[in-house]
């Protein structure tokens, strides 16, 4: 998610302007937090349009949905007329090209505070949508329909991307429009705590693509995929997206970042709205600008934000690998990772479970996982096995962190020991309710998001 500030006009000229956003960002670890996003499907879950997209507009349109939270002290944002996101605090709610509803939750330093949050933020969604028949699906993909039938929401960015997206990739309209994902923000201290975070992440993305793995439905059939979406993104658009090889490289991070990055072509320019460009690389904009324009901080900062690899960094650091799913796998992701991420011993033997691959194998790695999920091989042994080693890992480095959320932990622990994932519970689903749509929605909503369920199940922290 992305809302643009022109505020911070100042101009950039340099790669050492660029490289003090990064270093602006630095936190001492006693300030770090943990921050979360996730995006939800909706859909009518009765009458003759069951299973449907709705729409912006419309009593039971997205538009609807925001007012009503707009209703109950949310601070809604427009543009061009239109209600395009909302903030509360520290949090913010947004909408997705397909209508994808997200909520970045407050960064926390304790991810108890993150499961009282989602329990508001489930019982407000209901309270807004229970009446206009909506449900909300814990899945990474809409199963129902195809691209054709999901309508566009009505932001300017979306529609500069719709444009692009076709002439880089196959997927990417797929990807703005039937995708959900669950997200964890991470701070960092300086350059060699980011660079040793962006290689762990790197080198444990595909292993957590598998764990989290929720979207085997595509276009009302088991698609034998466990994440497709995690397979669209291989397809949407390399020049941004997936592994980056800098990562595994010696040396600190921020350069090779900026460098990447500055030869990314630019979707666009931001001056009181979205101005499309043409082969146009940020690097070329800041040397000799573009229609009298010369790039800013902001421009740089917005820039970032349409930079799509596997773990991405901006003030923070995200954990981009993961469909979004259930309630309970939705909060596991920020105590896993922190675990991970924030334990320097943890995290130095979540790198040594990929060590041995080359570049080559870890693109095969990234390939192969949205298919075979854990099954995946990895030279002598599987995914599956790497991600009990994982989740131990992280067991491991929150007991010496954070040891009082160890319990958020057990939906994924019983994934990596079972091989069994919510990829895999639904497609039992699907088969169970074949045929039958209101029944397939109700089994595939989050409990307290359907308007005949009234449950909300969390994890408890220990």
């Amino acid at each position: 998610m992305h809302l643009v500030d022109e505020s911070d006009a100042v101009p950039v000229t340099s790669a050492a302007d660029l490289l003090a956003h990064f270093r602006s960002a630095e936190k001492p670890r006693a300030a770090w937090r943990v921050g979360t996003e996730h995006e939800l499907i909706g859909v009518r879950a009765g009458g003759p349009k069951v299973g449907t997209a709705p729409a912006y507009d419309g009593p039971d349109g997205i538009g609807a949905v925001l007012a009503g939270f707009a209703a109950r002290g949310w601070m809604p944002v427009e543009e061009g007329g239109h209600v395009i996101a909302l903030t509360h605090g520290d949090a913010q709610v947004t909408i997705e090209p397909g209508g994808q509803f997200e909520l970045a939750a407050r960064p926390v330093a304790h991810s108890c505070d993150l499961v009282a949050d989602l329990r508001e933020h489930v019982a407000t969604l209901a309270e807004v949508t229970r009446p206009m028949g909506l449900a909300w699906l814990s899945i990474g993909f809409r199963p129902f329909g195809g691209r054709g039938d999901v309508p566009w929401m009505p932001k300017e960015r979306y529609d500069v991307m719709r444009a692009y997206m076709p002439t880089v990739g196959t997927l990417g309209l797929d990807m703005m429009l039937r995708t959900a994902t669950v997200q964890t923000n991470l701070d960092w201290s300086d350059e060699d705590d980011a660079s040793a975070k962006l290689r762990c992440l790197m080198s444990v993305t595909s292993i957590l693509t598998a764990l989290w793995a929720s979207s085997p439905i595509v276009e009302g059939a088991v698609s034998g995929y466990q994440s497709y979406r995690a397979h669209i993104w291989r397809a949407t658009d390399s020049a941004r997206a997936g592994l980056l090889r800098f990562a595994f490289e010696d040396g600190g991070v921020y350069r090779p970042y900026v460098e990447w990055a500055l030869d990314v072509p630019m979707y666009f320019v931001y001056r009181g709205g979205y101005l499309p460009v043409r082969d146009l690389t940020f690097r070329r904009f800041m040397a000799d600008g573009w229609q009298g324009q010369r790039a800013t901080r902001a421009d740089w900062a917005l820039h970032l934000s349409t930079l799509f690899p596997d773990a991405r960094m901006k003030k923070y650091m995200e954990v981009r690998g993961c469909d979004c799913g259930s309630m309970p796998m939705i909060a596991a992701l920020a105590p896993l990772c922190h675990g991970l991420l924030y334990d320097d011993t943890a995290r130095t033997a979540a790198i040594a479970l990929t060590a041995e691959l080359d570049w080559p194998a870890r693109q095969r790695l990234a390939d192969d996982v949205p298919r075979l999920g854990l099954a995946t091989p990895v030279g002598r042994t599987t995914v599956g096995a790497l991600a009990k080693e994982l989740v131990a890992i992280a067991r491991d480095g929150l007991g010496r962190t954070l040891p009082g959320v160890r319990g958020l932990i057990a939906p994924v622990a019983e994934i990596a020991e079972s091989g069994r994932t919510e990829a895999d519970r639904i497609v039992d689903l699907w088969q169970a309710h074949a045929g039958d749509l209101p029944a397939l929605v109700r089994a595939l909503a989050h409990p307290g998001l359907h308007p005949s369920s009234q449950a909300i199940a969390l994890q408890p922290c220990d």
